[in-house]
């Protein structure tokens, strides 16, 4: 359908139909997150929106794949059009129309409870993989929505802080993913829930029509994110097009025949992923499809209170303070019609509004008489039969999980201890060696239809002796969820998600201690661990954190007592192996008494096999960090007033002083730089070139005996860059910015030229009163391993 087919239809719609087409209501079947029932009359089919961006979340399985941070640290963005394309199929095959990711917010928090679900810190990097999401979710036939527009860096009281970041800040680090996204076809944006220098993104007409649909030329539709529409008429005119869930919470409870008070019965399903086999408590039913979908929450502190219903946590709990209002989601149904017939609303406004949500929905073809993409109009060519039709549970789909999960498994350290010989005794120990780590507790839980665990994995590969040691209670998972269900439990109710979980003796938080087999309750047996250790040729110990949508990270530091046990099986073992699954950054106290260590994220359902293939050598450890790890008190955001704020306001007065900038303009020591990652190959760089404006080579050669796969950086700065003591922070240029990357697998002895295309952004500036701007001068190109890690470097004049 063509521009002016989708108008004729437009002016065929009735005020009632159009707004209609605006709001969410229920699902009667209940398969999607959000549901819009379209006009038969007029040939407009329902619409289906579903999570998720680490797999297509519904009442089914599907595949769980790799978290975020994982994908990014393969910075291979080809994988992660596969990753795309792949969600799409899924998408596709579960008769849903709108996937609600990729998740697009820079990581600058290393608290955040959704790290998991987000590529990176710096903006170069985030926005190629978002964009290459997007592209892969739109070629499959099914709108992808990049959220949190913008600034969303905080899980804590998130649905009230306010983001306070000048406007070159925002256009130098937090705008430019989203912007790569819709360049590269996104049909849709989420709104986040914070507020903007005061302003809820919901309601800024700045951020949403004049520099997204504007400057931008964006022409899809904006939609809320779930109970996050704060008016009607303030929102409608700044440019949100699409109002969810579109009844309240109260309503939606109603509507499936449950009494209020019993609600929170049947919020417990079998749709929670985040643990595995023991998945979170099992708290997502009643929620999964309607209210929670993506609703956002927050943590605070205080003095307890009883929860009054399924939004609403104890004041102390990890989430208060951030769940959206409940009664919210169905403003635009019942107010958003009389606000344009008194003329608060432009009726031009609505058809607008109308037209942008069918335009992206006709762009992936589901306004066509088959609804769905074409996979061979796409270009795409590996699809055939049941792929192309967007089967679940494919062997390729299988195959790519994997694969992201070994190539984003960083090899943080390595004294000679990996890759394992086959035929060595091994010792596995931790808490949760017997679950898949599928990913974060909230909206991109997943249930898949296959996993395999770190002890599986490992048992299939070896040849020499296995032993398991737990030495702890298994550290449990956490929900927002749990915020709906719970709230009123002191065990969910108070506390926060790291200190003492896992451990019977820590206290509030402690979310239980029953393992994933369902066997009796284990106690802390950390003594018996090292004596597996020290019978054993090595020992491998695996270990956690928690993070869940709607509340942020205590600590840096591993909940429970995990680090205990990883310093007592290093004493005792003769080669110790760690292997972290974390959300984000993790603090490693330990790390100087261990023989290796792997950064591994939450795997997906692939835990068990990649793990295994990594330690054994099977798979190169290709991953590079996308994220900085260092002591918490060292972050630019350890000041309150960064994080989590005060009086509602979160100040980014650090500018542009983010991740790894921070550490370079402050010569701060991180423990492990952004780029950092080891191969078990080892590569030699020869000279670096520039051969254009915006584009320079090195000679990359892998001199080991073994093919090996190495990421080649390429860092932008000038020679007159201010020192940061020397200028406020918020004005502060960086020492130096990722400019572009490339990763190159080599055979042993093989050479390659490596030619990597730096972002025009990585020379550029944005003056407030100017805009973007290059300075003329001298820029120097430092290429190497790591933004620590610099093998050679090239000048460009500008």
């Amino acid at each position: 359908m063509d521009r002016d087919g989708i108008a004729a239809v437009v002016a065929d719609l009735t005020l009632a139909e159009k707004v209609g087409l605006v709001h969410g209501a229920e699902d009667v079947e209940g398969t999607a997150t959000g549901f819009v029932p379209g006009v038969e009359r007029v040939g407009i089919p329902p619409i289906r929106l579903t999570d998720g961006p680490l797999g297509v979340r519904t009442d089914d399985p599907a595949t769980a794949f790799p978290s975020s941070p994982a994908l990014a640290a393969t910075f291979d963005p080809d994988l992660a059009e596969r990753f795309g394309r792949a969600l799409g199929r899924e998408a596709t095959a579960r008769g849903q129309d709108i996937l609600l990711g990729p998740g697009t917010n820079l990581i600058r928090v290393p608290h955040c409870g959704r790290n998991f679900e987000y590529f990176s810190e710096d903006p170069v990097h985030a926005g190629a993989f978002a964009a290459a999401v997007t592209e892969g979710v739109q070629s499959a036939g099914v709108v992808a929505t990049p959220k949190h527009y913008v600034a969303n860096s905080q899980e804590t009281r998130r649905a009230e802080v306010s983001a306070e970041v000048d406007e070159p800040v925002l256009r130098e680090l937090y705008l430019p993913a989203f912007r790569d996204a819709v360049e590269a076809g996104a049909g849709s944006v989420m709104s986040s829930y914070n507020r903007v220098n005061g302003t809820y993104a919901s309601e800024h007409e700045w951020l949403l029509t004049d520099v997204l649909k504007g400057e931008w030329g964006f022409d899809g539709y904006v939609v809320s994110d779930w109970f996050g529409t704060e008016s009607v008429v303030d929102s409608a005119n700044a440019g949100l097009d699409l109002q969810m869930p579109g009844t309240s919470v109260e309503e939606l409870i109603e509507s499936m025949g449950v009494a209020p008070d019993a609600a929170a019965e049947q919020m417990d399903g079998d749709t929670a992923g985040a643990d595995s086999a023991a998945a979170v408590d099992d708290t997502a039913a009643a929620v999964d499809s309607a209210a929670a979908d993506d609703a956002e929450g927050a943590g605070g502190e205080g003095e307890e209170a009883a929860p009054e219903g399924p939004f609403d946590a104890a004041e102390d709990s990890p989430f208060a303070g951030g769940m959206p209002d409940p009664t919210s989601g169905g403003r635009y149904a019942t107010e958003l019609g009389p606000a344009v017939e008194r003329g608060d609303v432009p009726e031009s406004r609505l058809d607008d509004m109308v037209t942008r949500i069918l335009r992206s929905l006709d762009a992936v073809g589901h306004l066509d008489d088959e609804a769905g993409g074409d996979n061979e109009a796409n270009g795409d060519d590996e699809a055939s039969g049941d792929e192309a039709a967007g089967a679940l549970d494919t062997p390729e789909h299988r195959d790519l999980a994997a694969t992201i999960a070994t190539r984003g498994t960083v090899l943080l350290k390595n004294d000679g201890a990996l890759p394992l010989a086959d035929d060595a005794d091994v010792a596995v120990v931790g808490p949760n060696v017997d679950e898949a780590l599928l990913g974060g507790g909230g909206s991109s839980e997943v249930t898949p239809f296959v996993r395999t665990t770190p002890r599986e994995g490992i048992e299939a590969r070896a040849d020499g002796a296995v032993t398991v040691a737990h030495g702890l209670p298994r550290v449990e998972g956490i929900s927002m969820f749990e915020a709906m269900d719970d709230a009123g439990d002191p065990e969910v109710g108070t506390g926060g998600l790291d200190g003492d979980a896992g451990d019977p003796e820590g206290g509030p938080g402690d979310p239980g201690s029953v393992d994933a087999d369902g066997d009796a309750e284990r106690s802390v047996d950390i003594e018996g661990a090292a004596s597996a250790a020290a019978d054993a040729d090595v020992a491998v110990v695996f270990v956690r954190d928690r993070a869940t949508e709607a509340a942020d990270r205590d600590s840096l530091r591993l909940p429970g007592r995990q680090d205990d046990l990883i310093a007592a099986v290093a004493d005792a073992a003769d080669r110790t192996v760690v292997v972290a699954n974390a959300s984000g950054p993790i603090e490693t106290p330990w790390r100087d008494a261990v023989d290796a260590v792997l950064a591994a994220w939450y795997p997906g359902q692939a835990h068990g096999e990649a793990a295994a293939a990594v330690l054994y050598g099977d798979a190169d450890p290709g991953g590079r960090l996308p994220v900085t790890f260092a002591p918490e008190d060292a972050y630019p955001t350890a000041d309150e007033r960064r994080f989590p704020g005060v009086d509602g306001e979160a100040v980014y007065d650090e500018g542009l002083l983010v991740g790894y900038r921070h550490f370079d303009a402050t010569d701060a020591e991180p423990t492990y730089p952004f780029g950092h990652g080891h191969s078990y190959a080892e590569f030699r760089y020869e000279g670096v070139e520039a051969v254009g404006p915006s584009t320079v080579e090195t000679t990359l050669s892998n001199v080991a005996d073994r093919p090996g796969r190495e990421v080649v950086q390429a860092y932008v700065g000038v020679s007159d860059t201010p020192a940061a003591p020397d200028v406020p922070d918020e004005r502060a240029r960086p020492p130096r910015e990722l400019g572009g990357f490339a990763a190159v697998e080599l055979a042993p002895g093989e050479s390659a030229t490596v030619e990597i295309d730096l972002d025009e952004r990585a020379f550029g500036r944005y003056d407030a009163s100017a805009g973007w701007t290059v300075d003329a001068g001298e820029y120097v190109v430092e290429v190497g391993r790591s933004s620590r890690d610099r093998r050679g470097s090239a000048t460009i004049e500008r």
